[in-house]
């Protein structure tokens, strides 16, 4: 399987259980490595062969400025769906980081990491 990795999509959303939360918003960072095989894409010079990675950051920071949930879990599912309903994405691993989380002691970032696939 090979992969296509996009780092550092940052946007703006409405997630978390605080009503702080919910109505200031904060900054989300996303983090996906996209499983697929590249092949015919590779064979072919082809675009329609294989993802299209900048549709698939567009999509992706819609969703993380979409629809508010109150969990990073919740979010991260999203984003995975909406990978995965590319037909060359095989798997998608996602990191969601939350460098803005409420959290009362000092601290550089919250992440959660998750792995999807179609199977």
């Amino acid at each position: 399987m090979d992969s296509v990795a996009l780092r550092g999509l940052k946007a703006r959303g409405h997630h978390g259980v605080f009503a702080r939360e919910r109505e200031e918003g904060q900054t989300f960072v996303v983090d996906l490595v996209l499983g697929l095989d590249t092949r015919p894409a590779a064979d072919s010079d082809d675009l329609t062969r294989t993802v299209h990675y900048g549709i698939v950051a567009e999509e992706v920071v819609a969703v993380v400025e979409g629809e508010p949930v109150d969990l990073i879990e919740t979010l991260a599912q999203r984003i995975a769906d909406t990978c995965l309903r590319h037909d060359a994405v095989q798997e998608v691993e996602v990191v969601v980081h939350k460098p803005e989380a409420p959290i009362t002691v000092p601290f550089e970032d919250v992440t959660l990491t998750i792995k999807r696939s179609r199977a």
